[in-house]
């Protein structure tokens, strides 16, 4: 069977010059050529974000969590636009080494706010409403902060190139915005079919409990990886 992992390869050719492309699964050959073009660069920082995202289920649970908080698409819009603003902002400090923090409790960290998103999730529609259904927008966008240092981890294994940073990077932030579009585009039209039919209240229950169990499982594992 093929295999569909993708991988960020970087060459060190004389003279300091760097290589760095993706190696598709479907496509594993890469051609070792001068400096790359503005397009191969986007291209492939692209790619590596929309991969990061796409592949951490972690940041996709946060994602599910935000759509069963919101009610309304403006609100929906204007939520994940604070969360988009937010990691980008500790993204780029971070891969521009303004920033330095350790990795490990960062991880913890991002796995306790999920968790914290699913609690809220599970309260009963009786109960009084916390802080983040009042001001989804202001946790996102808080939340967005600290998981921008998850995906700088993702950007620090791989380098920038030295002459192209800008264009790598916003590459790989709009990777990271397309995975996150895609997500929310296959789930938005089912979840809003759910509300129309007056079924989403057992679903939403029923998923934050599964985004805390896995949360409160990442939480543990990751913590103890800090003793």
């Amino acid at each position: 069977m093929r295999a569909r992992t993708n991988a960020l390869v970087r060459i060190e050719l004389p003279g300091g010059f760097v290589q760095r492309g993706v190696v598709y699964g479907g496509s594993p050959t890469l051609e070792v050529t001068g400096a790359p073009s503005a397009w191969q660069t986007a291209r492939d920082y692209a790619a590596l974000g929309f991969g990061h995202i796409t592949g951490g289920i972690d940041h996709l649970l946060f994602m599910l969590g935000l759509l069963l908080l919101v009610r309304g698409t403006r609100m929906l819009v204007e939520t994940i636009t604070a969360f988009t603003l937010g990691h980008s902002v500790t993204l780029s400090l971070a891969a521009l080494g303004f920033v330095h923090l350790p990795t490990r409790p960062i991880e913890v960290a991002i796995a306790a706010s999920i968790l914290w998103l699913a609690v809220e999730l599970a309260q009963p529609a009786s109960a009084p409403r916390g802080q983040a259904w009042r001001r989804p927008r202001t946790l996102a966008g808080a939340f967005g902060l600290l998981h921008g240092f998850g995906f700088a981890r993702a950007l620090a294994e791989v380098g920038l190139p030295p002459h192209d940073i800008p264009l790598a990077l916003g590459s790989f932030n709009l990777g990271i915005e397309l995975g996150q579009l895609s997500f929310a585009l296959v789930l938005i039209p089912a979840y809003a079919l759910a509300r129309r039919l007056g079924m989403a209240a057992a679903p939403t229950r029923a998923l934050a409990y599964a985004i805390g169990s896995l949360a409160s499982f990442w939480m543990f594992q990751r913590a103890a990886l800090l003793l």
